[in-house]
């Protein structure tokens, strides 16, 4: 089984050449890939690529995710968000390929309390929501083996992170202010990984005999439970305080405070929870609990 893996060094594509790669010839690219074009702004040229290299199986994990910017720039956001994965689906058609693709829980409102279903009427609040969806719905449209992920909160041990910022916050301050009013899962990348592995290896047969399209379609996929960024943000300091001693953190409160205190040009959801009993039916699966991933991530950057 070939697999053609777009956004090789993002949060989790870094996790997915880990996890793809025992299921067969993994070939990563990135935007600066010299000898297939890994640029979701060429659209001529990731049609070549596709061409060329007649992947099994095809995994976006590229994308415009600069929330804030994207309201500047909504032409760049909907080509790398709508119009290439648009054009993976027909390249994917084609070749009767999988396409796997990640999207977000920005494609809701965030209104109400209750965790989103698949089911649930989409209604953006900002430009990066409306590109993304209308590249789950180009997908949907043009790819009948198509594996969509919405996912939430995502963070990695490698690069920056929120949980990254609290504690530096937390050593240079004694208040921090952390919103209380946008609730959510963190989701780790490796477990975002992990699970499109055994979802390909699932639809796919494993590589041989016949493949289970009845598998294909949307799914959410994020960490069980639920939580508010000062949750989090609480999480995170006293996680740190109990297993690293000898850091010296000032802070003593994290203190609650409304989206309103950090106005942003994009519109954030206060409402993020999203459903996974779908995914976890379909694939066999149980989700951890998001400070499970959280803590595991603390030990290792800490």
């Amino acid at each position: 089984m070939k697999i053609l893996l777009f956004g090789k060094n993002g949060q989790v594509g870094w996790e997915l050449q880990r996890s793809l790669a025992p299921l067969g010839e993994l070939i990563a690219l990135d935007r600066h890939s010299a000898d297939f074009c890994g640029d979701l702004t060429n659209l001529s040229g990731l049609a070549e690529t596709l061409q060329r290299l007649r992947p099994d199986v095809i995994v976006n994990a590229a994308a415009h995710t600069a929330v804030d910017r994207a309201e500047s720039e909504p032409e760049l956001a909907r080509l790398i968000n709508a119009s290439a994965p648009g054009l993976l689906a027909a390249e994917a058609q084609k070749l009767g390929a999988w396409l796997v693709h990640y999207s977000t829980d920005y494609v809701f409102d965030g209104s109400g309390d209750q965790p989103w279903r698949e089911t649930d009427a989409p209604a953006p609040l900002n430009v990066y929501g409306q590109t993304k969806l209308e590249g789950e719905r180009l997908i949907q449209a043009g790819c009948e083996r198509h594996l969509i992920f919405r996912t939430s909160w995502v963070y990695a041990a490698r690069g920056g992170n929120f949980a990254k910022t609290m504690l530096r916050l937390a050593q240079e301050r004694e208040r921090l202010t952390v919103i209380d009013d946008q609730w959510g899962a963190p989701t780790g990348a490796e477990l975002i990984a992990d699970v499109t592995a055994h979802a390909v290896r699932q639809v796919t047969g494993g590589g041989v005999g016949q493949a289970r399209c009845q598998e294909a379609g949307l799914y959410h996929l994020a960490a069980s439970g639920a939580t508010t960024w000062n949750g989090y943000a609480s999480h995170v300091v006293a996680q740190a305080r109990r297993t690293q001693p000898a850091l010296v953190l000032r802070a003593n409160e994290v203190a609650p405070v409304p989206t309103s205190a950090f106005p942003t040009p994009a519109r954030r959801p206060h409402n993020s929870r999203l459903d996974t009993a779908k995914l976890q039916a379909s694939f066999g699966l149980q989700l951890p609990a998001w400070q499970q991933g959280v803590d595991r991530m603390l030990a290792e950057i800490l």
